[in-house]
């Protein structure tokens, strides 16, 4: 711990390295150009040609490659811009290979790792763009979640898109993961770089910036965005080089259910064990002690490996990590990230101008072992999950965490919690009452939605001037990524017409206009015909005085076994409420963990 702690003071004056503002003068060797007529755009490096959705009115370039392939000795390096390729025009119909995964064990099982589709050549992105747009759009960058191990920018945006009467244009990136983009040690960091797989999304967002115009976008008005490690991905981007970059990459940022595992220093000893293991599966670990009579350095022999064998160790290193969790994750490196979450949004040190942040209110089901029915057995988990706290500091868990250790049935009834009335969710929700609600609340607010309420803060209180807006998802069950097809999925696809109607608009018209204040016929449900006030039409910016956040759920008069409530019945229940006292006084917890961040480390 005091290791810990003193790198951490290391940190306050370490200095970043040089920052690369133009990565693309280089690549560009010769004027870029675009032909609407035949969808061929000319990016100076390569031609790419598109195709038209006719029926969606747009464009679309999939597999448009915005970095060289980090292989070989660009693995675990700076991305590079492309090197020219010209020979021929590149067919830009068909998505590029996904970046190899690594599974996980957050179920209680071994999640294997889809790799049929996969390459370490996987640094492209896809783009979708309105079809004879007269003037330069705003522009919507998702990037996708999935651990920091898992995921590909094969999210279709077109129904998004469409439902925002075709007003922007959305992008869709890919970036490194498992050890591949998150490989931390000091060795690594000596020889290469950590956190290669931020730089990767970094390096996205200056391709947007140098090249979004040809496809009739504004590099002025991005919005980046991304659910769970993508929301992770959005507040680390807004926190990258301390803060320092202002407007150059985007203005404004879309976090939802923003994922924040540990994030150590980059030579602490959890990150570096995870170094050593990926190394000793990929057949690299020291034959001698201390690298005698010509034993090949750990680094050297990876960049050395095949990439089937590389794949094969960071899907197996990750597979057999604790119970939710994933082995390769961000970590504090001085340089692209300076600081812990919980210090950094704390003083306001953010890049760009307006936050739209969300969370789930059940967000823990797939990341707590379900088995915990005593508080002995929620004192073992949190021994676990924080093993930095001390006796003292885990009796402090519990009590900003109280129960009435009254006995709960074999098979409870379970029930969405109102939020302000009634019981909340330290001891009940959708899918979990009791000590195992209570171990679920700690890890969702811990994990998820204390980081959303600082990120909401840090737009609050950003020197900039700009404004953060705050929201929870709550239609039951409401578990961590129920909310994807909300703002996805076709309208009626899955939830009701009305709610994801509404729900994408609120995102477009952040995207838009940096407010996501909707009219009240959208709020209301359009198939209602109800043009009464609604909160929603009128959304206040989040601050520390005034915590207001949308609650955003649907009533019915019959509700599933799951308690959803998202059939063609439904009707939309938008309200705003006080967020610091949501669910028995959930704004003083995060404070709590603020004030344990170093420990957590988070």
């Amino acid at each position: 711990m005091l290791f810990h702690l003193a790198t951490l003071v290391a940190f306050a004056v370490a200095s970043p390295t040089s920052y690369n503002a133009r990565p693309y003068a280089h690549a560009v060797k010769r004027q870029s150009s675009y032909d609407s007529s035949n969808l061929k755009v000319d990016l100076g490096y390569s031609v790419y040609e598109g195709y038209s959705n006719a029926t969606a009115k747009l464009d679309v370039f999939k597999g448009i490659r915005f970095a060289a392939p980090p292989i070989g000795s660009l693995r675990w390096q700076t991305p590079r811009a492309p090197e020219q390729n010209r020979s021929s025009t590149i067919p830009a119909t068909a998505y590029a290979p996904t970046c190899p995964q690594s599974g996980d064990s957050a179920y209680g099982t071994v999640q294997p790792a889809n790799q049929s589709l996969a390459s370490e050549d996987c640094l492209f992105l896809n783009i979708w763009t309105p079809s004879n747009a007269t003037g330069p759009l705003p522009v919507f960058v998702w990037i996708h979640g999935g651990g920091y191990g898992a995921g590909s920018g094969r999210q279709d945006l077109t129904a998004f898109i469409n439902t925002n009467d075709n007003a922007f244009v959305g992008v869709a990136i890919q970036y490194r993961l498992g050890a591949f983009g998150f490989l931390s040690s000091d060795e690594v960091y000596r020889k290469g770089v950590v956190n290669a797989g931020l730089l990767d999304q970094h390096l996205a967002l200056q391709w947007v910036q140098q090249y979004i115009h040809q496809f009739n976008g504004d590099p002025t008005q991005v919005t980046i965005s991304g659910e769970s490690a993508g929301g992770g991905s959005v507040m680390l981007q807004d926190m990258a080089y301390g803060g320092s970059l202002g407007k150059q990459l985007f203005v404004n940022s879309i976090a939802a259910s923003p994922y924040l595992p540990m994030q150590y220093v980059y030579k602490d000893w959890v990150p570096s064990q995870s170094y050593y293991a990926f190394a000793t599966k990929a057949g690299c670990a020291p034959t001698t002690p201390y690298l005698k009579n010509g034993s090949t350095p750990i680094f050297e022999c990876l960049v050395s490996k095949d990439s089937a064998t590389l794949i094969n160790a960071s899907a197996t290193v990750s597979q057999e990590g604790s119970y939710g969790t994933w082995a390769f994750l961000p970590v504090t490196d001085g340089i692209i990230v300076q600081d812990l979450p919980s210090r950094q949004l704390g003083r306001g040190k953010v890049n760009g101008l307006n936050m739209l942040v969300g969370n789930n209110a059940a967000e823990a089901l797939f990341f707590t072992p379900q088995v915990i029915t005593t508080e002995d057995e929620l004192v073992a988990y949190l021994r676990v999950t924080f093993p930095l706290f001390s006796n003292n500091d885990i009796a402090k868990i519990l009590f900003y965490y109280p129960s009435s250790n009254a006995s709960v049935p074999a098979k409870p009834l379970l029930f969405a919690t109102e939020g302000d009335t009634g019981p909340t969710a330290l001891n009940e929700s959708s899918v979990g009452s009791g000590q195992q609600e209570r171990a679920d609340d700690i890890y969702a607010e811990t994990t998820f939605v204390c980081p959303a309420y600082w990120m909401a803060e840090a737009y609050s209180n950003n020197r900039a001037g700009g404004q953060g807006y705050k929201y929870q998802f709550s239609i039951p069950p409401a578990t961590h990524g129920a909310d994807v097809a909300g703002y996805f999925d076709y309208p009626g696809q899955f939830y009701s017409v009305d709610f994801t109607t509404a729900f994408q608009k609120i995102w477009g018209n952040f995207v838009t206009s940096s407010n996501p204040s909707i009219s009240n016929a959208v709020a209301n449900g359009l198939s209602r015909g109800n043009v009464s006030v609604n909160a929603a039409s009128a959304w206040p910016p989040y601050s520390i005085y005034a915590p207001e956040q949308l609650d955003l759920n649907t009533t019915c008069p019959v509700v599933s076994a799951t308690g959803s409530c998202a059939g063609p019945s439904a009707v939309n229940d938008f309200r705003l409420v006080n967020a610091y006292t949501w669910e028995g006084g959930r704004g003083t917890r995060c404070d709590f963990w603020k004030s344990m961040g170093d420990l957590v480390p988070e």
